[in-house]
């Protein structure tokens, strides 16, 4: 058997040993990620917007539905007020900014709970395969079955009352399919690689195997789609509301300025115009974000 350390001791002088494949992987695509223009425009879009979400009052004067005055109903941007004034006469700035919070806390909450729930079944899929495998696909099969938008209509409508996280618990249920498949797939490819086959027989366990040699190597695609499905979760919610069936007043969220603006819509206009940018602003990012870490992180592109 050869010496590992007498082996490397005895490489020739100056000689770097191999870099870890992960490691590599994303330090070379963090410089990747660096030179493009439109990452940088993503996140400090990204940025502002989870500012806004998280500390609202550091960008707006005003608390949601705070201080309204009905006779400045519908104003236009002008006399104080740099968006206008909304149905109620409350400052349509402050409560854009206020709708942030809502659009986003969804958006991500949806797809933390959904990447955890996809990881965890697909990884007990793929790694362990047999009935295991053929029940999670089955019910991934069902729920994938069930139209996003449509189902979460039928269950919001059928329990009204619900809020934030009632919104967020109904778009997780239809949201893990797809990272599920994905990640599914990804332990398929990789737990029968020479590295796996190694730890296994140096009495590594099915949990160690997993977490430590399988995960790491199989999360990168499934990462970039959680990525995409934070916008796309977004653009979700703010449909529901546009719809009625999401949150309800007085909440305050994108969807709902946009959901009351519709009617308005010709006579005044910044009551739909302003929403809709921050809205197509955010989900814009969080698209072109995603896109930008998934050919970075594609070594084919390189």
């Amino acid at each position: 058997m050869v010496d590992l350390k007498a082996s490397v001791e005895g490489a020739a002088p100056g000689a770097r040993p191999a870099r870890d494949v992960r490691g590599s992987l994303w330090h070379d695509a963090w410089l990747e990620l660096r030179r493009r223009v439109i990452f940088w425009l993503s996140m400090v879009i990204l940025v502002v917007a989870c500012a806004m979400a998280a500390f609202p009052s550091l960008f707006a004067r005003l608390g949601p539905n705070e201080h309204c005055n009905l006779r400045m109903s519908k104003k236009g941007p002008g006399g104080g007020a740099i968006f206008g004034y909304d149905l109620q006469g409350c400052d349509y700035w402050s409560q854009i900014v206020h709708g942030t919070r809502a659009s986003v806390l969804i958006g991500v909450a949806v797809t933390v709970f959904a990447l955890l729930i996809a990881v965890a079944l697909g990884l007990l899929g793929g790694y362990y395969g047999g009935a295991l495998d053929a029940i999670i696909s089955r019910v991934t099969d069902v729920f994938f079955g069930i139209p996003f938008v449509l189902g979460a209509t039928v269950v919001l409508v059928a329990f009204p009352g619900h809020g934030i996280w009632a919104m967020t618990i109904v778009l997780v249920l239809l949201g893990w399919t797809t990272m599920t498949r994905l990640m599914r797939g990804q332990v398929i490819a990789i737990r029968d690689t020479d590295y796996v086959q190694a730890a296994r027989a140096l009495g590594a366990g099915d949990l160690r195997i997993m977490l430590k040699h399988i995960l790491p190597n199989a999360i990168a695609p499934v990462f970039v789609v959680a990525m995409l499905n934070v916008g796309n979760v977004i653009s979700g919610e703010a449909t529901l509301d546009y719809l009625g069936v999401g949150l309800q007043y007085p909440d305050v969220s994108w969807g709902l300025q946009l959901n009351v603006a519709q009617v308005f819509f010709a006579e005044y206009p910044h009551l739909l115009v302003f929403p809709a940018l921050f809205l197509t602003a955010t989900v814009l990012s969080f698209l072109m974000l995603g896109d930008v870490v998934r050919d970075a992180l594609d070594p084919k592109l390189h």
